[in-house]
Formats: structure tokens, C-alpha cells, sequence
């Protein structure tokens, strides 16, 4: 039907899909966040962002899995889920650099806006590793 709404399933729209995207996404970084100070206090810090950044991850494909994409967890996804990631790091390292060295808007919110700007690339990215793909007639 060329008027019905996106859907992945028989009742859920993409827009629902962005919103619990973007909430997770919030969910996640404070996960990691906490988890980051907690590891501090025992290991440095480098150990401490990588303990945290992959145990947030896993939670996030998890989350994901259940309440973004309603879909049941695979091996395979799992294994490509970090590609998700991969590509928010790279957007947004290129975004704080064009913010902070390319129009001189500060350092202090560039990862902010960075991120901001990363969810639609990551959004996507994240459909096509989660979702079933679709065979042509």
C-alpha cells in the first residue's frame, strides 16, 4: 500500500522505531557512564571506558532487540550489532571535528551536537543489522 505507514511488522511504525531508538540511546550512554566511574575506581581509566563501553553495548542490542525492532536476538545480529557503533564513532568524531576545527563553535557541546547528528546514520545502520531483509518479488 503506497499510503500506509512504514512498518517492520503488522504494528510498528518507524516513527515509533526513532523514538525508542533515541530513548535507548539516552539509556545507554548513562549506563556507560556509570559503569565508567564505577570500573574508574578500580582500574584505569582506558580499562574502565572499555569495560563499560562494551557492557553498554551489549545492553543496548539487547534493549534494542526487545523494544526498538521487537525482534528475538541472533548470534548474527549480535555479532554485527558493534558495526551500530562503529559508525556512531565515526560520525561523530568527524562532527566534533568539523564543529570544533572547521566552524569554530567551541568544544564544550560539540560531542552533543555530533551525537545528535550520528542517530539518523546510526538509526539506519542499526535497521539494516536487526531487522530481517526483505527478498524481492
Amino acid at each position: 500500500m503506497p499510503n500506509a505507514p512504514a512498518t517492520t511488522g503488522p504494528t510498528r511504525p518507524i516513527s515509533g522505531q526513532i523514538i525508542t531508538f533515541a530513548v535507548i540511546g539516552v539509556i545507554n550512554t548513562a549506563t556507560y557512564y556509570g559503569l565508567y566511574l564505577l570500573f574508574l575506581m578500580y582500574v584505569p581509566y582506558l580499562v574502565a571506558h572499555s569495560l563499560a563501553f562494551l557492557l553498554s553495548m551489549i545492553g543496548s542490542f539487547f534493549l534494542n532487540a526487545k523494544f526498538t525492532y521487537r525482534i528475538r536476538p541472533t548470534w548474527r545480529k549480535f555479532l554485527l550489532f558493534p558495526l551500530t557503533n562503529a559508525t556512531n564513532f565515526v560520525i561523530t568524531t568527524v562532527g566534533v571535528y568539523v564543529i570544533v576545527d572547521v566552524l569554530h563553535a567551541g568544544s564544550r557541546f560539540a560531542p552533543l551536537m555530533a551525537s545528535a547528528a550520528a542517530i539518523p546514520v546510526t538509526f539506519v545502520v542499526s535497521r539494516w543489522v536487526m531487522l530481517p531483509k526483505v527478498e524481492a518479488a
